[in-house]
């Protein structure tokens, strides 16, 4: 059996000092990079971002909360398909990381949401109140909207004759 020496109450002190030194300064570090690496999107809006330099690749967390396309000049767009938070990762030829952040997708502030008991139907509210295609909305509705905005959009691209 081993025997520690008893430290002094100055030592322990120092000890704990130091141990909450260390853990403060690496949360407020922590905090200060993770409030850095968020990118905030509106549900079906897109934000451009700048590349790093050498970017190869780009993977996303989830594909249905978000979206990434590149474009020419080291510019990529970000694409809000679904709320809620996921990651992007970019990474060089050699598969170093150049750059990793939060893509946090948030509702756009123009809805308004109607429930008839479970039931549930959006609107965009923008200056006047229309339909609008959410995910969760009830299943009728959802497809009702979803049948004429295919069909109007069927009709615009037509070519030839009506």
């Amino acid at each position: 059996m081993r025997v520690r020496p008893k430290r002094s109450a100055r030592g322990r002190c120092r000890r704990y000092a130091f141990v909450l030194a260390f853990a403060l300064a690496s949360a407020l570090g922590m905090r200060a990079a993770g409030a850095a690496e968020i990118v905030t999107v509106v549900l079906d809006q897109a934000q451009i971002a700048q590349l790093p330099e050498r970017a190869a690749t780009i993977v996303i967390g989830n594909p249905l909360i978000a979206d990434v396309t590149l474009q020419a000049g080291g510019n990529m767009v970000i694409t809000g398909k679904g709320c809620g938070s996921t990651n992007m990762i970019v990474l060089d030829r050699a598969g170093a990381t150049l750059m990793t952040k939060i893509v946090r997708v948030i509702g756009p502030r123009d809805t308004v949401v109607v429930y008839r008991g479970i039931e549930r139907e959006s609107y965009s509210c923008f200056p006047d109140c229309e339909r609008r295609i959410t995910l969760g909305d009830a299943p009728p509705y959802f497809e009702a909207i979803i049948g004429q905005t295919g069909a109007r959009n069927k009709e615009a691209t037509a070519v030839g004759p009506r």
